[in-house]
């Protein structure tokens, strides 16, 4: 049992545990967000679903509807969750430099001062 606990309590488990709830929650935002936007899509158009479309005998309505929640889906996710982390990621994140370690940093300053002595000569 303990080699279990020290699994389960190991690594990213528990944090992959919680995205993963995290993200079906997510998922059902989306959906009723998709939901919306097809909704609106039928005031515009006369119907929200597009299933019923065949033309030539040929049933392209649910790709079309799956394509456009698609895009709506693709859409929130990269305007609610890709362009955010990035943003934050950018601000918090460090520049390489500031962190490098105490050799390469060493090694930076000697490059810097040849390079300042190459162009005095």
């Amino acid at each position: 049992m303990s080699g279990f606990k020290k699994f389960v309590m190991k690594g990213n488990v528990v944090e992959l545990a919680v995205a993963f709830v995290l993200a079906a929650a997510f998922g059902l935002v989306v959906k009723a967000f998709v939901d919306v936007i097809m909704s609106l899509i039928g005031k515009i158009g006369g119907k929200p679903d597009f299933n019923s479309i065949q033309p030539g005998g040929v049933p392209i309505g649910a790709f079309i509807t799956a394509l456009v929640g698609f895009v709506i889906l693709a859409a929130v996710v990269y305007f609610f969750v890709v362009k955010p982390y990035e943003a934050a990621k950018e601000h918090f994140s460090t520049p390489a430099e500031a962190n490098a370690p105490a050799d390469i940093a060493l090694l930076t300053e000697i490059r810097d001062l040849l390079a300042r002595r190459g162009d005095a000569l």
